[in-house]
């Protein structure tokens, strides 16, 4: 773990030495991204000139969107034909000539949290149930200060009797999935098996910004053999602890990355 990688565009030679002659495999969150945190869901889009570049991209690689986002949601808001999506941190993933569901089985446990949250939480001005098919976000960045652990105590209390469901944390969010040993990491290198990018000539190159990208990171890390497998990039805006080996600053400096790394893969 690192406190502050270096910047993958800062020294952009650097990272692209260790690429080798590896073709990169890209797979990119998206709040917090490629589009700024913003009070609502629906109010965090994608500028267009980041989504001119990704559109860009996959013409000379493989390019993934692996989000919490539900699946559908995902897809509206990046609108990019043709790529591979992974919702729901993973657990919902689509592409050309690709479906796949993990936890169908637990959506009648998620439908219980939900009905659950939204009883707690409809006192608490600000706090947001956001529903997803195999997840539930409670946002609180609209929350008060003196109001969010409430929030956080009544999360833990719907958890507490659904021990199918397990919480986890994000940016000023609580989220409740499936209780099941899956999440971005193991989804991403899935999407490499189901994708046949397993072998030596790919690079698979994770770039995101929050707590559950670090699954990712760590799962691109290492394997069973100590050595790493693919690079993770933290859009970071200071230090924090992460298992990626490069950082940027902001959703702005990780599309102005993207579109010097299609230019290099443009230039062969």
């Amino acid at each position: 773990m690192t406190l502050h990688p270096p910047s993958a565009l800062a020294e952009f030679d650097a990272f692209t030495a260790s690429l080798g002659s590896r073709t990169p495999a890209l797979f990119l969150d998206y709040d917090g991204t490629l589009a700024a945190i913003a009070p609502r869901p629906e109010l965090a889009t994608m500028p267009d000139e980041a989504r001119a570049v990704v559109q860009r991209l996959s013409a000379l690689c493989p390019v993934a969107f692996v989000s919490g986002r539900d699946l559908d949601d995902l897809t509206a808001m990046v609108a990019v034909d043709g790529l591979v999506y992974a919702g729901s941190h993973g657990f919902d993933l689509r592409g050309p000539g690709l479906r796949r569901q993990v936890g169908v089985e637990y959506v009648p446990d998620l439908d219980i949290a939900d009905s659950n949250l939204r009883d707690r939480l409809g006192g608490i001005a600000g706090a947001l149930v956001e529903r997803k098919r195999f997840a539930i976000a409670i946002h609180t960045r609209q929350v008060a200060s003196a109001e969010k652990p409430r929030v956080a105590d009544a999360v833990r209390a719907v958890v507490e009797v659904q021990p199918r469901l397990r919480m986890t944390g994000g940016k000023e969010l609580f989220e409740l999935r499936p209780n099941l040993p899956w999440d971005k990491g193991r989804a991403v290198l899935a999407l490499l098996e189901a994708l046949g990018l397993e072998g030596d000539g790919t690079m698979p190159i994770y770039l995101g910004d929050d707590e559950t990208d670090e699954d990712a990171f760590r799962a691109l890390a290492s394997r069973g053999d100590g050595n790493g497998i693919g690079i993770g990039i933290r859009v970071m805006d200071g230090p924090a602890e992460t298992a990626a080996t490069w950082s940027l600053h902001d959703p702005a400096e990780a599309a102005a990355f993207l579109g010097r790394l299609a230019d290099w893969l443009a230039q062969g």
